[in-house]
C-alpha cells in the first residue's frame, strides 16, 4: 500500500487562540522549502504527497514544487474552499449567486488541475452547512452542494481520475451538510442516478471516531460496494478533529481496520493510505514518521491474526474467542 502526506501537516498549527500557530516559524514557510523539509525528513517512508487548491498547490507553484518533491508524486489535490473567507456562509452552497459561481469555478479549477497531472481530488465540503437552526434553505442548499460535485466529477471522469468525498459533523461550519457516512452514500447514489460512477469515500478516520462511526465496518462496507477509495490516518479523543498521530488513541478500532483493509486486499488497485495529521506542539517531521511505523506495527499485527479462526468465531458471534485470537497476535 503506498502512502501519502497532507503538506499542511507542517505548517504552523493555528488554532482560533493561538492565531500565529504553535509553531509559527513557519507561518511564512514557501512551499516548495516546506515540501522539501518533508521529503528530506520523511525519505522513503512516505511516497507521494497531498496539497490543497490554491493555497498550498497552484499553477504558479506547480514546477518549483514538483522539483522539491524530488522524485515524489503528488497523490491526490483537495478542495481549500474552506481557507476562504469569501465563503464564510458557504460556497457551493452559497445563498449568493455570485459568490456560488465563484466557487463552482473554484472547483472546477481544483479538479482540471488535479486531472492535469493525473491525481484524485478529495472534496471535505467543511463550509458547506450552518451554523443555527433556522438560517438555511436546506433542500436548496443541497441540490446546490450535488451540483457542484457533478461538475467536479464530470472534469475528474474526462481525465480518468477520482473523486473522493471526506465527510465531517464541523468545523468550520457548526452544522456540515454532509457529515457522516450516510449523507455522502447519499451524495454518491444520487450521482449514481445521473450517470456518475467516478466518485468514492475519503475515510478521515478522526471524523468518522467523533461521530461514534465504526472504522472497521464502514471500511468493510464501502469496499463491498466498492466505495472504499482513500484513507486519512490519524487519531484523536472522539470529540474534536485532533488529527493525532495514527495509533496514540483508538488502538483496537485502528487495529480492526488494519484487519477489514487486508481482507478488502485495500491497496492491490493503487489506493493509498494518506496521513492527516496536525502536530500542534510536536515536531511534524517526527509525528508523520512515528504515525507511519506505529501504522506499521498495527498492520503487522493484523497480518497475524489467524483470520480463518477469526471468521469462524465471528460466524458464532464469538466476542471471547475472537479476543483470544486478537491477543495471541499481540503476542498475549
Amino acid at each position: 500500500m503506498r502512502t501519502s502526506l497532507g503538506i499542511w501537516a507542517l505548517g504552523p498549527m493555528i488554532t482560533r487562540f493561538v492565531p500565529v500557530g504553535y509553531q509559527p516559524e513557519h507561518a511564512n514557510e514557501p512551499m516548495p522549502q516546506k515540501v522539501r523539509r518533508a521529503v528530506d525528513g520523511l525519505g522513503d517512508l512516505m511516497d507521494d504527497y497531498e496539497f490543497h487548491y490554491p493555497g498550498e498547490l497552484n499553477g504558479d507553484n506547480l514546477d518549483a514544487v514538483r522539483d522539491a518533491l524530488d522524485g515524489h508524486g503528488i497523490a491526490c489535490i483537495c478542495t481549500g474552499l474552506h481557507t476562504d473567507p469569501r465563503f464564510g456562509k458557504g460556497g457551493l452552497t452559497s445563498v449568493d449567486p455570485a459568490t456560488r459561481a465563484e466557487a463552482r469555478r473554484l472547483t472546477r479549477e481544483t479538479a482540471e488541475l488535479a486531472g492535469s497531472i493525473g491525481a484524485n481530488i478529495i472534496c471535505w465540503p467543511g463550509i458547506e452547512g450552518y451554523n443555527y437552526p433556522f438560517q438555511t434553505p436546506y433542500a436548496q442548499s443541497w441540490d446546490w452542494f450535488i451540483e457542484g460535485m457533478v461538475e467536479a466529477a464530470e472534469i475528474c471522469a474526462k481525465h480518468g481520475v477520482k473523486l473522493f468525498l471526506e465527510h465531517k459533523n464541523s468545523e468550520p461550519a457548526m452544522k456540515i451538510f454532509m457529515r457522516n457516512i450516510g449523507m455522502t452514500l447519499h451524495v454518491i447514489h444520487t450521482l449514481r442516478a445521473q450517470g456518475v460512477t467516478n466518485v468514492q469515500v475519503n475515510m478521515d478516520w478522526q471524523h468518522l471516531i467523533m461521530n461514534g462511526e465504526s472504522l472497521g465496518e464502514y471500511a468493510a462496507l464501502l469496499a463491498a460496494q466498492g466505495l472504499l477509495g482513500h484513507q486519512h490516518a490519524n487519531s484523536g479523543w472522539g470529540t474534536f478533529d485532533d488529527d493525532n498521530m495514527v495509533g496514540a488513541t483508538a488502538f483496537m478500532e485502528t487495529l480492526e481496520l488494519a484487519l477489514e483493509l487486508r481482507r478488502a486486499n485495500y491497496g492491490a488497485n493503487g489506493e493509498r493510505l494518506g496521513f492527516d495529521l496536525y502536530p500542534y506542539t510536536e515536531d511534524a517531521v517526527a509525528a508523520v514518521k512515528r504515525s507511519v511505523l506505529q501504522w506499521n506495527f498495527i498492520d503487522g499485527v493484523a497480518a497475524k491474526i489467524d483470520d480463518a479462526a477469526l471468521r469462524e468465531a465471528q460466524s458464532r458471534k464469538d466476542a471471547v474467542r475472537a479476543y483470544e485470537l486478537v491477543y495471541a497476535a499481540l503476542g498475549a
